[in-house]
């Protein structure tokens, strides 16, 4: 699909950020593990979610979903497994996190993908399940896993993901005894380990940090069935925050203001660099402003690097992205994708494996067709700048939105900008 988008400002400046999907992976996947039933409030079917919904019934557990809500009955124990064959799209939270819970069954199982999602690093789960002497072997088509994840002291480098140690957090208050992970730093992402830790507690489970760099798993532990509500997404708050500082006013709705997401960090960023920005109880408010450069640590929000270099690209002098490698490792290079695409509108940008430098402001030229390199946080990045090119701006590959926000054509439309899908 191609999304053309006519430049111009917006004339309705108000927009309900959509559910967390991180959350949402995490609240369906809890559920399914508890016994009895539970009720999850406030979700968006996105590509990712419906991958986790689909493997979590394919472990036994019976999901409805009802408009927004979600009901799920959970597994019994995990001797309901439906098929050996999980297809993961190209979810990594969802594959990451299934691979120890699935490997619970103690059956050979088989993971699939699609695009790039095999490609990405794995090599976490391969060597702790090669320690414990289990089956593991990945390919580019797939990963087999098959033996139970055995209760322990495991050690992980805290650079990669940090998806693979919420995976084991999940799977690993179900055994019998007691674990640790030791994380190596430098621990990254940390804030997403705490939102599963939240999680775990909404679900009557426990896992806690004896220091900064150890997490303690207490085994023996039980899901409880529970009703939650899946808070609003501050990843997706990124690309409005974008647009009211560049374009007009926005006004967002319902965002938790003690949220623990790291993207949370957006509203730092944006006064750091100029940016307009007004929270209160019900809504955070942007304006535009005269944005400056300014060095922005990468390390526990990557979601945000996207929307981020499309931001810099409006504000004056240079802005330094730093520990940014992770960005690498996405849906596409994230950083090799944005590069490409912004020099098609005239931005000044370069990188190195971890830190990216742009220079601005930059007027971006219009009558110019870019690519979303399959990767949904390209496409919306690119999205929000185009309504401040010279001319409209056609984004080919405009469908990877359905992997996270499948709304974020209709939303941007019910601000007043002026898009044709084809």
């Amino acid at each position: 699909m191609q999304a053309t988008m006519t430049p111009g400002i917006c004339t309705r400046p108000t927009v309900s950020i959509p559910p967390s999907k991180s959350m949402a992976h995490r609240a369906i996947i809890c559920a399914a593990l508890a016994q009895g039933e539970s009720l999850i409030h406030h979700v968006d079917y996105s590509d990712d979610i419906l991958t986790t919904i689909d493997g979590m019934r394919k472990l036994g557990a019976r999901i409805e979903l009802d408009g927004s809500d979600v009901r799920v009955w959970g597994i019994p124990d995990f001797h309901q497994l439906k098929t050996d064959e999980i297809f993961c799209k190209e979810s990594g939270s969802t594959l990451r996190f299934f691979i120890p819970i699935f490997s619970l069954t103690g059956q050979r199982v088989r993971f699939t993908g699609q695009n790039r999602l095999l490609k990405r690093p794995q090599t976490v789960y391969e060597q702790l399940f090669q320690a414990q002497g289990l089956v593991y072997s990945h390919t580019e088509e797939r990963i087999e896993i098959e033996g139970a994840l055995k209760p322990g002291e495991f050690t992980l480098r805290g650079d990669i993901s940090s998806q693979f140690i919420s995976g084991l957090l999940f799977a690993l208050v179900c055994c019998s005894e007691d674990s640790r992970l030791h994380i190596e730093p430098p621990f990254e992402s940390r804030s997403y380990v705490e939102l599963t830790l939240q999680m775990l507690e909404d679900f009557g489970v426990h896992a806690y940090f004896e220091d900064e760099l150890t997490l303690r798993i207490p085994g023996g532990q039980h899901y409880r069935a529970c009703e939650t509500t899946v808070e609003s997404d501050y990843s997706q708050l990124g690309f409005y925050a974008a647009l009211g500082c560049i374009n007009h006013k926005i006004r967002c709705l319902g965002l938790r203001p003690d949220s623990r997401q790291g993207d949370r960090q957006i509203l730092d960023i944006v006064r750091a660099m100029g940016g307009n920005v007004e929270v209160n109880e019900k809504e955070i408010i942007f304006r535009p402003a005269a944005l400056k450069g300014s060095v922005i640590d990468m390390q526990n929000c990557p979601d945000l690097g996207p929307i981020l270099m499309v931001l810099a690209s409006f504000a004056q002098g240079e802005t330094k992205m730093i520990n940014a490698a992770r960005l690498r490792y996405k849906e596409s290079d994230r950083i090799e994708a944005m590069e490409t695409e912004l020099r098609k509108v005239g931005v000044q940008i370069h990188s190195t494996e971890s830190e990216v430098w742009i220079e601005g402001p930059t007027p971006w030229q219009g009558g110019v067709t870019v690519s979303g390199h399959q990767d949904h946080r390209i496409v919306m990045a690119l999205a929000i700048g185009a309504t401040m090119a010279e001319g409209p701006i056609t984004i080919e590959g405009a469908q990877a939105i359905a992997k996270s926000y499948p709304g974020f054509f209709a939303d941007l439309r019910s601000l007043g900008i002026e898009i044709k899908e084809n």
